[in-house]
C-alpha cells in the first residue's frame, strides 16, 4: 500500500468527516451527538490525551443530566432534580454546548450549528426549557469537579542527555498526565504494571526486537497487504475510532438516552483513565522505541539482535516511552466496558472507521478480536514490541472493569 503524506491524509481525513455530516435522525441524541462530537475534535485536531478527558467530561455531564431526567440508575455524584416533563435530548445538546465550546473555543461556529439543528427537533416549551437549564448545569458541574484534576500541573520532564551532548528537542506528550486525577483509580500508580519491560539480555526481548524489526519497517516489511491496511488503519488515536464500535453497541434496538449516556460516559472515563494509567508508566519505565533499540541493536548486550542503522518504523515514533502500549491500553479498558454493558446478551459486531485509511471500515465479531487488532496494529506500525502491547490490554482491561464496576450500576 502506498504511503500518503501525512497532511495529504489529514486532508482527505477532515474531507470525509464533513461529508458525513447529516442532520440529528440516527438512534437517539447521545448517539446522533457523539458523531458530531467527534468530527469537531478531528477537526481541531487536539491531542488523544486532551480529547479523552474532554469526552470523559462531556459524557459524565449527560450521564448525570439525563438520569435525573429518567431516575433509571442509582443517582450520581450531582444530585440534579428534573421536574415532570423535562426534554432529555435539550439536556444533551446543553451538556454538549457547554463541554464542547469551553473545551474548543476555536470551534464554536460548528458548536453553535450542531447546537441550532438539534434544538430545531425539539418542541418549543417548558420541557425544552427545563432540559437545557439542566443540561447546563450538569456541565458546568463537572467541568467545575474537574479544573483542579491535574491537567494544567506543570510538567517538568527532563530530557536524558550527558552534559553538552545534543538530544532531539522536541518535547514529549504529557509528562504531567500522572499527577492527574483519575475518575475511578485512587491513583495514576494503582495499576502500574508490576513486571518492567523484558531484561535486554533475555530471549523474550530478542523475539521482540526481531519480530518488530521485520514487521513494522517502514521499507522492506514482511508485513502482508492486510497486515498494512490494520496498521494504517489504527494509526488513528483519536476517540473517534473507538466511539464507532462503542456506537455499534448504542445503536442497537431497545435502547435509550439515558442507557446511551451512561455507555458512553463509562467509556470516556475508562478511556481516559487508561491514559493516566499508562502514562504513569511510560515515564516510570521510560523504555526506548524500537527505532531507537534497532538503530542500537550492538549496544543491548544480546548478539540476538542484530543493528539496522537506517531502521525507521512505519509510521511516526510517538512522543513518549514505549512500555508499556497506550493504544492497547485505551483499547482493553473500551474493551472491558462493553463487555459489561452488554452483559449476557450477544455482543453486536462491531465496526468503525479511521480517519488515517479513507473509505475502509472494518468490523469484529467479538471484543476479543477487537482489542486483539489495536495491540497487532502497533506492532505492524513499528512503535511498540508485543510484551508491550500485552501489557498495555492487560492494564486496560483492569482499568474498565474498575470504571464498569463504578458506572455501570444496575437499575434501581
Amino acid at each position: 500500500m502506498k504511503r500518503v503524506p501525512r497532511p495529504s491524509r489529514f486532508a482527505a481525513a477532515l474531507a470525509l468527516a464533513f461529508a458525513s455530516h447529516a442532520p440529528f435522525a440516527t438512534a437517539d441524541s447521545v448517539v446522533d451527538w457523539n458523531v458530531k462530537a467527534n468530527e469537531i475534535v478531528l477537526d481541531a485536531r487536539i491531542g488523544p490525551p486532551i480529547a479523552n478527558r474532554m469526552m470523559a467530561m462531556l459524557y459524565t455531564a449527560a450521564f448525570e443530566a439525563t438520569n435525573a431526567i429518567s431516575k433509571r440508575y442509582p443517582a450520581g455524584t450531582l444530585s440534579l432534580d428534573a421536574p415532570p416533563g423535562t426534554s432529555a435530548d435539550a439536556a444533551v445538546a446543553a451538556v454538549h454546548r457547554v463541554v464542547l465550546g469551553k473545551t474548543m473555543p476555536q470551534q464554536q461556529a460548528a458548536i453553535d450549528a450542531a447546537y441550532q439543528a438539534a434544538l430545531a427537533r425539539i418542541p418549543d416549551g417548558a420541557g425544552k426549557a427545563a432540559g437545557l437549564a439542566l443540561g447546563e448545569k450538569a456541565a458546568q458541574a463537572v467541568m467545575d469537579a474537574c479544573a483542579d484534576d491535574g491537567y494544567n500541573s506543570p510538567e517538568s520532564y527532563r530530557p536524558h542527555a550527558a552534559a553538552g551532548q545534543y538530544v532531539p528537542t522536541a518535547m514529549v506528550a504529557v509528562p504531567n498526565w500522572p499527577q492527574r486525577r483519575p475518575w475511578a483509580m485512587t491513583s495514576a500508580a494503582q495499576l502500574r504494571p508490576t513486571a518492567a519491560p523484558p531484561s535486554l539480555k533475555s530471549e523474550q526481548w530478542a523475539r521482540d526486537y526481531n519480530e518488530i524489526k521485520a514487521l513494522g519497517a517502514r521499507t522492506g516489511s514482511r508485513r502482508t497487504a492486510e497486515q498494512t491496511e490494520i496498521a494504517r488503519f489504527w494509526e488513528a488515536t483519536l476517540p473517534a475510532i473507538y466511539h464507532g464500535a462503542v456506537r455499534s453497541v448504542a445503536s442497537q434496538p431497545g435502547r435509550d438516552v439515558t442507557q446511551n449516556a451512561r455507555l458512553f460516559a463509562a467509556v470516556g472515563q475508562a478511556a481516559d483513565d487508561a491514559l493516566v494509567a499508562v502514562f504513569d508508566a511510560k515515564y516510570h519505565y521510560n523504555f526506548w522505541r524500537p527505532v531507537t533499540a534497532i538503530r542500537n541493536g550492538d549496544a543491548d548486550g544480546n548478539d540476538a539482535t542484530e543493528r539496522d542503522a537506517s531502521w525507521l518504523p512505519f509510521i511516526e515514533t510517538p512522543m513518549h516511552p514505549e512500555y508499556p502500549c497506550a493504544h492497547c491500553t485505551v483499547a482493553g479498558a473500551v474493551g472491558a466496558v462493553l463487555r459489561a454493558d452488554v452483559g449476557n446478551a450477544p455482543m453486536p459486531r462491531l465496526t468503525t472507521t479511521s480517519y488515517t485509511l479513507r473509505g475502509v471500515t472494518r468490523s469484529w465479531n467479538s471484543v476479543d478480536d477487537f482489542v486483539s487488532e489495536v495491540a497487532l496494529a502497533r506492532i505492524y506500525d513499528g512503535v511498540h514490541y508485543r510484551t508491550s502491547t500485552e501489557v498495555g490490554t492487560a492494564l486496560g482491561r483492569r482499568v474498565g472493569e474498575l470504571v464498569a464496576s463504578k458506572v455501570l450500576r444496575p437499575q434501581r
